[in-house]
């Protein structure tokens, strides 16, 4: 792969007008074609397969119309002090309101708080329930402008309005963050290559390749029926690997360079070595995103296949338009250890024989292996203790900032009606197979309001067959609390029992329901998710390094940043701890969906990361150095490139930790911390420490798998031969330069 890579370096060095020309073209096609295609779709969320899903489905079926799966809005009224919603003032501004909202197109019911018994026992606190014919990803934006107008004149009327549910839900997300870690690029890669042109190169080959991914999935968005939400991830994942995989390109091209190397033959060197870490790296990371289709969550399948796209796409440009621009700079970016003109007056650094960081840090672990190894096995498995009470759920509006309206509005329900008012379960009785319905449904309901932490059972509505049923039941505990998990679990199987005596079938559903089911599905896919990605990525590694002990290393050290990064999770967000610093106002279970996001996207970082540091080391150990030289090797040429792309990842990441979300501030903090984990505790000192008890032996493949394996070269051993052919004056001759 080495020699095929280092003659598509030079190919398109000296080609830079044809590759660039290409590059251009796909970018301008991909923009006219995101331009002309329709809107992007915003496909309801669905979970195939669970219990609350099969009961959408059916009341789709059954209650045609009834927008069973649709947006909901709780308006909730409070009385001024020492009046009654009952009074006849307040009464009629509730009306007012409610007729204003029965106007809008998407709302296919508005109940009367006075006729639906939806007061507060002391008469202080009512609330509507508003539902819509779609979901709230589909809401239209004047329609949650209609209902945020309308609760600020009734609040104009002297209540207290606040909206509660899932209608005021934002799909749209801020750039702040990705331009914030845009500019902590800039900086870290203008310190770290120490010119402006050298540092500016990866920005721009990232974006250029998250611009056209981007654009090629909104193309794509209506014939697959894509949601908004699928480009989030694969922007994000598109920026981090693009910017790492033309950093390390870019780097390898400034140290060829500094060996006294030709700039055509520095480039053909550059993508022939760190080129083929690069494709390997992606392939990593192709493999966690893929991976995810394996959850049977749509939406998690969607971004997974869209992001790796833009990975795929990341590593094309670095491999071909990143040589092309590094032709068109010339002699703009210098070789390593010498700075541009403008930071540095083109001078070389002083004393550029003495060891850099990575080399004393290096030399210092190598000596010292067993401590190192010790001392960060122990911290980091201290930091992954609280994973032990880790506790999955999704959460509610009660985990929301005590300023968002939500929030509000929840305190309310639970001040007035009790906690479980907030997390209603819609239960569904089919019976289609049965005789008397009615009986079955008094007997389900009979059996389900004598059940503990049942707060109240709804009368039923039957369908116009009068073979289906639904009511509501209000649980005595809040939606996210393992009680009222635990109540849904006995309703199945207690409400079923009973249902099944009379040839029926009892579904659970709604809100809270299809949480606990998201979150039970995503938990039992996250061992299988696992042992897939990890499994198919310790095979690469073996044909990367043409190693057992290494790859085993590389996935042993990954699961270990993970925990630890879990344990930090539960600490801040279950425990609290340092919570007040990190914006947490409210502590409850970790969101379902963090452990198995984080193993996609951490891990896919922590092969990238392993892959460009390693293979350096594997460089020179190949090419003659002792096991242990050839660690110092790959830390004096490797580390501070490595170190400057982790950093630039706890950037990107760390900039979500300031959202208002409880979800996205949790993502933020566990990504940075895993990153951060990862990047200098396993990479920079566990990896080097293992490599040296290991000596020699951290090499070995037996031979028989030896010789079966295909020889991938990512070491570039067979580049020397290519060496003295570039030299040969005939074939100068013939190299048609554009």
């Amino acid at each position: 792969m080495a020699t095929f890579l280092y003659k598509l370096g030079r190919l398109t060095y000296r080609r830079r007008h044809f590759v660039a020309l290409i590059w251009v073209a796909l970018l301008a096609l991909a923009g006219i074609g995101a331009a002309a295609a329709p809107s992007a779709g915003t496909s309801s969320f669905s979970m195939p397969g669970t219990e609350s899903q099969k009961a959408f489905d059916l009341l789709d079926e059954r209650f045609p119309g009834s927008s069973a799966d649709g947006a909901t809005a709780r308006v909730v009224f409070k009385a001024p002090s020492g009046e009654k919603m009952t009074d006849a003032t307040n009464k009629a501004a509730v009306e007012a309101a409610l007729e204003e909202l029965s106007r809008g197109s998407e709302v296919a019911s508005v109940a009367d708080p006075y006729e639906s018994h939806a007061v507060s026992k002391d008469g202080t606190i009512a609330y509507a329930s508003v539902n819509y014919k779609v979901s709230s990803m589909e809401l239209e934006v004047s329609t949650q402008d209609a209902l945020e107008e309308t609760a600020q004149e009734a609040r104009s009327a002297g209540l207290t309005v606040e909206i509660g549910g899932d209608a005021l839900t934002s799909n749209e997300a801020s750039a702040a963050t990705e331009i914030i870690g845009i500019a902590v690029a800039a900086v870290v890669l203008v310190i770290t290559f120490g010119s402006l042109l050298a540092a500016g190169l990866p920005l721009l080959t990232a974006l250029i390749g998250v611009a056209i991914g981007v654009c090629a999935i909104t193309i794509l968005s209506k014939p697959f029926d894509l949601s908004s939400s699928t480009p989030t991830l694969a922007m994000m994942i598109g920026l981090a690997v693009g910017i790492d995989y033309a950093l390390f390109i870019v780097s390898r091209y400034r140290a060829e360079l500094a060996e006294g190397r030709s700039r055509e033959e520095a480039v053909g060197r550059a993508v022939g070595t760190a080129g083929s870490a690069v494709v390997f790296a992606g392939l990593t990371v192709v493999i966690a995103l893929v991976g995810l289709t394996i959850v049977n969550v749509p939406m998690l399948t969607e971004m997974g296949l869209a992001s790796s796209g833009t990975v795929v796409i990341a590593v094309l440009i670095a491999l071909t338009l990143v040589p092309a621009l590094l032709s068109y700079a010339g002699q703009k970016v210098k070789p390593a250890g010498e700075k541009s003109k403008l930071l540095g007056g083109g001078r070389r650094a002083k004393n550029t024989d003495a060891p850099n960081m990575g080399t004393r840090w290096a030399s210092f672990v190598v000596r010292r292996p067993v401590a190192v190894l010790i001392t960060c096995v122990v911290g980091l498995g201290a930091l992954a203790l609280p994973t032990t009470s880790l506790e999955l759920g999704l959460g509610d509006d009660g985990t929301k900032p005590t300023s968002t309206t939500q929030r509000r509005a929840y305190d309310l329900l639970s001040d007035g009606f009790g906690p479980g008012f907030n997390g209603p379960l819609m239960v569904v009785v089919d019976a289609k197979g049965g005789s008397d319905i009615e009986g079955t449904v008094g007997s389900v309901s009979d059996e389900i309001g004598g059940l503990k932490d049942v707060a109240q059972v709804t009368p039923a509505a039957y369908n116009k067959a009068g073979d289906t049923a639904m009511f509501t039941v209000f649980p005595g505990s809040k939606p996210s609390s393992v009680t009222t998990e635990d109540l849904v679990h006995t309703i199945r199987d207690k409400g079923s029992a009973v249902a099944a005596d009379d040839d029926a079938r009892l579904l659970v559903t709604g809100t809270t329901a299809m949480n606990i089911d998201f979150s039970q599905t995503l938990s039992d896919a996250l061992v299988p998710y696992l042992c897939l990605v990890v499994g198919l990525a310790f095979l690469l590694l073996i044909l990367v390094f043409r190693s057992i002990l290494v790859p085993l290393k590389a996935a042993l050290g990954f699961l270990l940043s993970v925990l630890a990064a879990l344990g930090a999770i539960v600490a801040v967000f279950q425990w609290g701890w340092l919570a007040g610093l990190l914006g947490v106002e409210e502590t409850g279970p970790v969101m379902s969906m963090v452990p198995i996001f984080m193993v996609g996207v951490v891990f896919g970082l922590a092969m990238d990361y392993e892959v460009f540091l390693v293979t350096r080391m594997r460089e020179a150990y190949v090419h003659g150095e002792r096991a242990t030289e050839a660690v110092v090797t790959g830390f004096k040429y490797s580390a501070r490139v490595v170190a400057a792309a982790a950093v630039i990842m706890m950037a990107v990441f760390a900039g979500f930790i300031g959202a208002s979300e409880s979800m996205i501030k949790m993502i933020g903090f566990g990504l940075a911390t895993a990153v951060f984990f990862d990047a200098f505790i396993v990479r920079m000192a566990i990896v080097p420490a293992v490599l040296a008890l290991l000596g020699d032996k951290a090499w070995w493949l037996p031979q028989r798998l030896n010789r079966l394996l295909p020889n991938v070269d990512v070491e570039g051993e067979g580049l020397r031969g290519e060496h003295e052919k570039s030299a040969d004056p005939d074939d100068e001759q013939k190299l048609v330069r554009v």
